[in-house]
């Protein structure tokens, strides 16, 4: 039985001691020391860190912050990877929630995790790698640990403007990762292509999917996303087989039609998620792979990755939508209306809610979150069993696949009529000439915002054949580029920054 993620990295190192485990640029890592490094974190950390208590990692994601993530694991503790990019700001409201009591860092980063972490004990990555290792003590920790146990905290944007973390237990991984690599046939065999950063949670697939089978991850440089030319050298160079991107990360590539100047031919599986995959860059990326499996992922990080799947089909026609697909195993995902009844009609929007043992354990230190989305199941009323309601929109079709509709929040109600933004969106997603886009709805007014050749009067008017007029943004903005986040989506915040002070 497994309990623990360590078993994964100690049987890849036992079948695979000297095979590279993690390339980042020019250095690389095989498993055995990738294994032999985590274990002298974990030695290092016993005198500092009490058992089942959070560790911040603040370093660029890399080697140096796999063997603190492992490190930490083996000591008794969970991890949580302070991301260096983020304003200090939110760093600071970051700290004050997880409260760690250890931090560990670079050296080139240690005055300032000294300065925002202080009263923390801030520890340096290149000494603790070097400890000797105390296998016994480590065992012992090892046997007190349960499948429960918290293995990592994300934190995400919270609704009050104070970050909210996720947490995660080692059991919700190893049953969504067992899965996920049986399902798209993820082995030794293959390079996986890491584009996400560490705290956000599309890295956990690209991580445990490479532990556990043994594969290869090559760690893709932040500053080759402003650069589609030498991502794609960097891909081919490194022989990539296995992409699981952001849907945005994709799309920076197929924007700049990168795929003419240098397609990644040995890719054989591109796995998407974070947001609708517009259907014209999904064309381009088929035709340059037309052999490669493509899959469309969906989940929040508070069900452990992803609930649902959809593997494309040759010859289907997607430009409606790609649905999201059916449960993983050991997932049961359903759609609730209003009443909290079950609807199983065709074309009937419902609130996309999940059970199943991949669910996060809840927020850290945030009760009242987790009594509003962590919940009862509304359709059990004879024992505890708890669901998570995801807060976004979801209908079934004829044939009973599963199409996500937005979120509860984002269907606005304009000159009377129900709209959701999404359906804007796709429209104008289809329109040539238009290679991103997205709309909102604010102060009372209906906006768009896209990049690409066509001028806004021209894709006005354009609108106007497809949609009805109150479905037509009444302001059009278009952007030279569309700012992404860390995490690869698409910065709308951002976006709307750069569009106020444009002048066309």
């Amino acid at each position: 039985m497994m309990i623990n993620v360590l078993d994964y990295l100690i049987s890849s190192a036992e079948k695979h001691p000297e095979k590279t485990a993690v390339i980042e640029e020019e250095r690389t890592v095989t498993y055995s020391e990738l294994f032999r490094f985590s274990c002298a974190v974990g030695s290092s950390l016993l005198k500092y860190n009490p058992f089942g208590k959070p560790v911040g990692v603040f370093m660029e994601k890399g080697i140096d912050a796999l063997c603190s993530f492992f490190g930490i694991v083996s000591a008794g503790g969970f991890y949580c990877m302070l991301n260096p990019e983020l304003p200090e700001a939110r760093l600071l409201q970051t700290k004050e929630v997880l409260q760690p009591e250890t931090v560990i860092t670079s050296r080139e980063l240690k005055e300032k995790a000294e300065k925002l972490f202080s009263g923390s004990h801030v520890c340096m990555i290149d000494e603790l790698i070097h400890h000797e290792i105390d296998t016994g003590a480590l065992n012992s920790i090892r046997s007190r640990m349960i499948d429960t146990d918290p293995l990592y905290v994300n934190f995400t944007s919270g609704s009050t403007g104070i970050p909210k973390g996720i947490v995660v237990a080692h059991r919700s991984v190893i049953d969504f990762i067992g899965c996920f690599t049986e399902i798209f046939r993820i082995s030794e065999d293959d390079i996986i292509a890491n584009q996400a950063p560490f705290d956000f949670d599309v890295s956990v697939k690209d991580i445990y999917s490479a532990i556990r089978t043994g594969a290869t991850l090559v760690i893709v440089p932040r500053r080759l996303f402003s650069a589609p030319a030498a991502l794609l050298d960097y891909l081919c160079g490194n022989r990539v087989t296995t992409m699981i991107w952001a849907v945005s990360a994709l799309c920076l590539i197929s924007t700049f039609h990168g795929l003419d100047y240098k397609t990644p031919d040995t890719v054989n599986k591109v796995l998407f998620s974070g947001e609708v995959m517009p259907y014209k860059h999904l064309k381009q990326w088929q035709e340059h792979l037309p052999d490669a499996q493509f899959v469309n992922l969906y989940g929040p990080t508070e069900i452990t990755c992803n609930c649902t799947y959809h593997i494309l089909e040759n010859g289907r026609d997607y430009s409606q939508g790609i649905p999201i697909g059916k449960p993983f195993p050991n997932e049961d995902v359903f759609l609730t209306d209003g009443e909290n009844r079950k609807i199983t009609v065709p074309d009937t929007t419902g609130k996309i809610t999940v059970r199943g043992t991949a669910l996060a354990l809840g927020y850290y230190r945030l009760a009242e979150k987790n009594d509003t989305y962590f919940i009862q199941n509304p359709l059990n009323a004879d024992y505890p069993e708890r669901v998570y309601v995801t807060g976004d929109l979801g209908r079934y079709d004829e044939q009973g696949d599963l199409f996500f509709c937005g979120r509860t929040d984002n269907q606005i109600k304009y000159l009377g009529h129900r709209i959701e933004l999404e359906e804007i969106e796709r429209n104008m997603a289809a329109i040539e000439g238009v290679e991103q886009c997205f709309c909102v709805f604010d102060k009372g007014k209906l906006k768009g915002y896209y990049v690409g050749s066509m001028d806004r009067n021209e894709l006005y008017s354009t609108m106007q054949n497809t949609l009805p007029a109150f479905m037509i943004p009444g302001f059009l903005r278009r952007l030279d580029e569309m700012p992404i986040t860390k995490n690869g989506k698409t910065d709308r915040a951002r976006a709307v920054l750069i569009a106020e002070g444009s002048r066309e």
